[in-house]
């Protein structure tokens, strides 16, 4: 009964666990990684499929990986947490679960990330380490400086590099302008979300674009990395010769960065939380969609 319940309790929390590492985010950064793996896959004589192994292996890996950054940053600011009221509701601070729980998902992720790249080639072990300390790092850096939000941007980009390393065994430059696009792209929304906790910041000592600059100035800063993701996003197309369904895409999403970054202002934040901006994640779904029929067909 005692075997049975010790089982039985990590199972009852599963849903908390995956709460915690919030992982129907993995939506924003798993697009692009597959984005990378593609275009790899074509960049190699392929057909846009590496195959099931390559597949599964980079799927496991940016999970894993994920998982332990998103645990680091829980534990990390578990403190501001559980006094900033944008954040009170989150799992620690409601004592859902404890510290030592998701020092242990961060554990887990670790294991599981370094397994899968020990699965794929030679090189993606080697760079293993250097991602998984990078993606603890960043969570630092809100305590030291105000460009916290572009570490948090490459943290998420890491992934199209990463998978075209993974299928390719090199990593090339084509992947790495993808990943600035993702940066520029992520980190962007960071800035404008860092606005939210503008007086929060400002009182309790942490670090944002906005607090340093004001919010007007990190709304145009927000406006100008999704200028430049949305360029060099085009760039890849031109420079990797991707057919016609890619520019639709790329039309897709930057139509939508134009639409949120229209819906806020200075003086009028209030749409930060509509569904447009909980659900951006459509862009890069949306990029992933048409670059697969721009390969494909």
């Amino acid at each position: 009964m005692q075997a049975a319940n010790a089982i039985r309790a990590p199972l009852v929390k599963l849903p908390r666990y995956l709460g915690v590492v919030r992982i129907w985010e993995s939506l924003y950064a798993l697009p692009f990684c597959y984005i990378g793996m593609i275009l790899a896959s074509v960049e190699t004589g392929g057909s846009g499929w590496p195959g099931w192994a390559d597949f599964i292996w980079i799927t496991v890996a940016l999970t894993g990986v994920r998982t332990l950054g998103m645990s680091a940053n829980r534990i990390v600011h578990r403190k501001e947490d559980s006094v900033n009221p944008r954040t009170q509701g989150r799992h620690i601070p409601q004592g859902l679960v404890k510290p030592a729980e998701v020092i242990a998902l961060a554990v887990i992720g670790t294991g599981v990330f370094f397994y899968a790249a020990s699965q794929l080639n030679t090189l993606t072990l080697i760079l293993a380490p250097v991602a998984a300390l990078y993606v603890v790092f960043y969570s630092f850096t809100k305590y030291f400086t105000w460009a916290c939000h572009f570490f948090l941007g490459f943290a998420l980009a890491i992934s199209p590099s990463a998978a075209w390393i993974a299928v390719t065994g090199r990593l090339d430059p084509e992947p790495m302008l993808l990943t600035f696009a993702v940066a520029m792209w992520a980190g962007g929304f960071d800035v404008i979300y860092g606005c939210a906790d503008y007086d929060f910041d400002r009182q309790y000592g942490t670090n944002s674009l906005a607090k340093r600059f004001g919010i007007s100035a990190a709304i145009w800063t927000m406006r100008t990395m999704h200028l430049v993701a949305a360029i060099a996003l085009l760039a890849v197309g031109l420079w990797m010769e991707l057919g016609v369904f890619y520019f639709i895409g790329w039309a897709i999403a930057v139509a939508l960065l134009a639409l949120e970054n229209s819906l806020v202002r200075a003086d009028d934040l209030s749409k930060l939380r509509s569904p447009l901006f909980q659900y951006n994640s459509v862009i890069s779904v949306s990029l992933l969609v048409f670059t697969i029929l721009a390969v494909a067909l």
